[in-house]
């Protein structure tokens, strides 16, 4: 009897254990997954086409803003003698709508960032090297703080434009550059960063001789470029609020 009183002990504690085991299996199994948030992402472009996969452009590790299972990326495509943007968004992994016709000519444009606030506030970053015949953003910046590229050409400048995240519809944009002092031509600037605080975008960027102040001029500034060049934006980009830059006043 005391050797059988064990023995259901035994079989007892197994039993107990098969079940917290199980339920931890279970547990494991249906634990949520936490939905991923990134707003801001600027960085290198990189090349793909409204035909790619998302498996295809996630591997690219370009830029891209992310709300729960709702992807955006953006980069540009490779023709024969040019790039042009491209931008692109998945919902699910299926793909919601792809732009690539937002600048179509000769010019060697990318896209290198975006700021999401995961709902209806959508920016992209583009670069422009210069004017050519055809539909390119001025289209989009009539009336906003820079309308176009400016002269010359060859210097890589910004565009920020502000996208419909539903359809992918630019709705307005603005060039943003540098401006040469001694000839007025437009020179590099490159932005690092995007943050909206619910009514005004601020742009933080690398500025090569000269950044430009809110009333589009050229700053008078001392020492090397480029210069750490902070801006700010009202949320429809026609006003430059504010504008600063190391060593540059």
């Amino acid at each position: 009897m005391i050797y059988s009183g064990k023995l259901q002990k035994y079989f007892a504690g197994i039993s107990l254990s098969v079940i917290l085991v199980g339920n931890l299996v279970l547990t494991q199994k249906t634990a949520p997954v936490l939905a991923q948030t990134i707003n801001t992402s600027v960085g290198n472009a990189v090349t793909f086409s409204c035909t790619d996969s998302e498996a295809t452009i996630a591997s690219k590790n370009g830029p891209k803003v992310v709300n729960g299972t709702a992807r955006i990326y953006i980069g540009y495509q490779q023709l024969s003698n040019n790039k042009n943007p491209v931008t692109i968004r998945f919902n699910n992994g299926i793909k919601a709508w792809c732009r690539n016709d937002y600048e179509t000519t000769g010019d060697d444009g990318t896209g290198y960032g975006l700021y999401w606030n995961g709902s209806d506030v959508l920016y992209g970053i583009y670069s422009s090297t210069g004017t050519q015949t055809g539909n390119d953003f001025s289209r989009f910046a009539s009336g906003r703080w820079l309308p176009s590229y400016g002269y010359g050409g060859g210097p890589k400048a910004a565009v920020i434009a502000r996208i419909n995240p539903a359809n992918g519809q630019i709705d307005y944009a603005t060039f943003l550059s540098s401006k040469k002092p001694d000839n007025g031509q437009t020179n590099s600037l490159l932005v690092n960063y995007l943050s909206w605080d619910g009514a005004n975008l601020t742009v933080k960027a690398q500025s090569w001789w000269s950044p430009r102040g809110t009333n589009t001029n050229s700053m008078n500034c001392y020492g090397a470029s480029p210069y750490q060049y902070t801006a700010a934006f009202t949320g429809d980009l026609r006003t430059m609020t504010s504008a600063s830059a190391s060593t540059c006043r």
